[in-house]
């Protein structure tokens, strides 16, 4: 299987478009309604309970675990990156978005819906599991998102970012 890559470097477009890197500003914005949208579940299954208090905490998790497909997260810090895996297994490239920060990555996913036609001509929609991922990794130490490569192959993100030095920090002061 072939992988899909997208790279950004500070001087040069990226290695390819398949994967591209999206703002982390409209991310967030998409992760609110995510958030939203959990918030509106888990307040239905609490009116169900007949309103009992003391299950918040339940009733979100219980949200999430219904709207949200979880994703597997594994993170090494060497000397100069950051090396991070997460697996988005069913999702295609088309169907991801990702967005780095200095400290945070955001991942979003939302699946196309699998449907199928029946001979009677009756299209069924297949829900075997959610369809959607707003995943948000905090990272131990500053990167820069500018020169990380992301490389998306058989149902794993691989990241590899880059980490800020301390000299290049005192020289962005000094040019400051």
């Amino acid at each position: 299987m072939k992988s899909k890559k997208a790279a950004h470097q500070l001087q040069s477009e990226p290695a390819s478009t398949v994967l591209k890197l999206q703002n982390p500003q409209d991310l967030n914005q998409e992760m609110q309604q995510g958030h939203l949208a959990i918030a509106r579940r888990a307040y239905e299954l609490f009116e169900a309970r007949g309103r009992e208090h003391g299950h918040d905490q339940e009733d979100w998790l219980r949200a999430e675990a219904e709207l949200l497909r979880p994703v597997s997260v594994s993170m090494w810090e060497f000397d100069d990156r950051i090396s991070v895996r997460a697996s988005v297994v069913g999702f295609e490239e088309n169907e991801l978005r990702v967005g780095i920060e200095p400290r945070r990555i955001t991942i979003l996913g939302k699946k196309r819906a699998n449907k199928t036609e029946t001979e009677g001509g009756k299209v069924e929609y297949i829900d075997w599991c959610p369809d959607q991922i707003l995943q948000r990794i905090d990272l131990t130490t500053e990167v820069m998102p500018e020169r990380a490569v992301v490389d998306l192959q058989a149902g794993l993100l691989m990241f590899e970012l880059p980490k800020v030095v301390k000299y290049q920090v005192e020289a962005a002061c000094a040019a400051a």
